[in-house]
């Protein structure tokens, strides 16, 4: 039976994992070797690891912390950051990565969508929406390069167009709510939501279970991404690795029935 998944997303800046709100104020956090090796206890259904500076600072993925991460991974992870080309596709699912998140490239040549989809297989691309509404609330827009960029671009449009190309997965992250725990941006969601049919991921904003609970019983089989929420506890934000346990994910689903 599909179930909704639950997934931590992992930050990682200068080789060390941070967090951050709003893309901005980086905080490190710890070491992202060892909190996968947490994260394997408790049993999580999928991880994304993202490195934030590669595309800003036009760097090449990071090979051996790519091949580390996938070899203490026990879930299927996500990577992304730096990945420009096909050939660069290839090689971090050759090092045992399941899945390959790209931003900027796709917003560059689209049809690296379709081109990496023939090599690795469409479930295997992920392309990653970094979305922002416009100064007085207006329309949604896609920006890139860690929210320094803007496209223009309608999310809504994109990712029809990503999924005509053939990717496996959409992954929508709000900057506005990156980090501030105010729940999700459920209006964005909805109107990606109702044009494709794409598996779909949801970051940006989880502050509590019950945020995740409403992306669930709004949406069904989705996705459900956080940051803060899996690395942070408590009103002081305390270091500390979390992620709800059996029967609290049953709960969640049970919700959603």
């Amino acid at each position: 039976m599909l179930r909704p998944r639950i997934i931590p997303c992992l930050l990682v800046k200068n080789g060390g994992l941070v967090k951050t709100q709003q893309f901005a104020i980086p905080k490190y956090v710890g070491d992202p070797i060892n909190a996968v090796k947490i994260f394997n206890e408790k049993g999580v259904d999928e991880i994304i690891v993202v490195d934030i500076d590669a595309t800003v600072l036009k760097r090449d993925p990071d090979y051996t912390l790519i091949k580390n991460l996938a070899a203490e991974c026990r879930m299927p992870l996500c990577y992304g950051g730096g990945v420009k080309s096909v050939d660069q596709v290839e090689r971090i699912i050759s090092l045992g990565v399941e899945k390959v998140a790209m931003s900027a490239a796709v917003v560059s040549d689209p049809e690296i969508v379709a081109r990496a989809a023939e090599v690795v297989g469409g479930q295997s691309v992920v392309v990653v929406m970094d979305v922002k509404k416009g100064r007085f609330g207006s329309k949604y827009e896609l920006w890139t390069h860690n929210a320094s960029k803007r496209t223009g671009l309608s999310p809504v449009e994109f990712a029809q167009k990503v999924e005509e190309l053939g990717a496996g997965e959409v992954v929508v992250n709000s900057i506005d709510r990156d980090g501030v725990a105010k729940g999700y941006d459920l209006e964005l969601v909805r109107m990606i939501r109702e044009t494709i049919s794409l598996p779909m991921t949801v970051l940006g904003g989880a502050g509590s279970l019950d945020d995740i609970a409403s992306l669930i019983q709004s949406f069904g089989i989705i996705a459900a991404a956080a940051g803060s929420l899996f690395v942070f506890k408590g009103i002081y934000r305390a270091v500390l690795i979390n992620y709800p346990s059996c029967a609290e994910k049953d709960e969640l689903v049970l919700k959603f029935r």
